[in-house]
């Protein structure tokens, strides 16, 4: 292994051989396809930007404080490309590959809360947007319907196969290869779903069978998560709301504590780690509680 050569303070290997060593070392260790990816894109938009940027110490010092401060940069877009490049950057460090880490002293900017509640109204005009005679149309229709109704990352969703469904029983199992988490979990799901996944299926060629994602595209192809963004994106302009599909993700939530679900059982369904990110909800159904309360109080009258 090439080691640090003093008067640089990095070795001479290109960066895209080290990435290379990085990407087959994160996959032994079970890293998931889309976290794959996000490395790819991330380490490989830093060089675009900086193609001599790993010349010297100081020039990847430099390329990066740069590439983290981009005019315009949303908070969360900065943590995640801090993130992604601190993690790359600390496996080089280990391996030899680096003297030190440019991003160890860098704090992640904070982002408040990220979560968009949208009505019911207007879900319920979403949803009647796709047009289902279509397959694309019953793809988008099913999978927005199915986000709704389970609360599933898009990564998750995308990634299901047929025999991951039990539509008899009505339930999908989310296998660990396919969760965010490593993790896998049981997701119920209502019968209005069921019945728009088993009329989904029907549409596809049996030559697909279990070889091809449940959501896919018309040709059998993966479809992946910048894709579906763009079709949610053209339909939520026909209801004149901007929607995402984590946006549906945050719907679900929301509407599943209201609806009177525990905390707990949201962190389950959501696929939480722990109860950290599930409390942001918990947060906004309370200011609903404490909306209604103002409004409702008996004090309003006899005070």
């Amino acid at each position: 292994m090439s080691r640090i050569q003093r008067t640089s303070q990095m070795t001479s290997r290109h960066w895209e051989d080290i990435l290379e060593e990085f990407l087959r070392f994160k996959l032994l260790n079970g890293i998931a396809k889309t976290t794959h990816k996000d490395y790819i894109r991330t380490v490989n938009l830093l060089f675009k930007r900086f193609p001599d940027a790993w010349g010297s110490y100081y020039k990847l010092e430099e390329a990066v404080i740069d590439h983290l401060n981009q005019e315009g940069i949303a908070p969360a877009t900065f943590n995640s490309r801090l993130t992604y490049l601190r993690t790359f950057f600390k496996w080089c460090v280990e391996e030899g590959h680096l003297k030190k880490n440019p991003l160890t002293k860098i704090k992640k900017r904070k982002e408040g809360s990220r979560i968009v509640a949208i009505s019911i109204e207007t879900l319920q005009e979403l949803i009647r947007v796709p047009d289902q005679s279509t397959f694309v149309g019953m793809r988008d229709y099913t999978l927005i319907i199915f986000t709704l109704d389970t609360g599933i990352r898009p990564s998750e969703a995308l990634a299901l196969q047929p025999n991951d469904f039990n539509l008899i029983s009505g339930w999908v199992r989310i296998p660990d290869g396919a969760a965010k988490t490593r993790v896998s979990r049981t997701l119920n799901i209502s019968p209005v779903t069921v019945d728009a996944l088993k009329r989904l299926i029907d549409m596809r060629p049996r030559s697909w069978a279990n070889k091809v994602p449940v959501f896919s595209t018309e040709t059998g192809n993966v479809l992946n998560r910048h894709t579906w963004g763009d079709r949610l994106e053209r339909h939520s302009k026909q209801v004149g709301v901007h929607i995402t599909p984590y946006a549906l993700r945050h719907a679900f939530a929301l509407e599943f504590l209201r609806n009177g679900a525990s905390a707990f059982s949201l962190q389950k369904t959501l696929g939480h780690v722990d109860i950290s990110m599930t409390k942001r909800y918990v947060a906004l159904a309370d200011e609903d509680l404490k909306r209604d309360h103002i409004k409702a109080s008996p004090l309003n009258k006899l005070i």
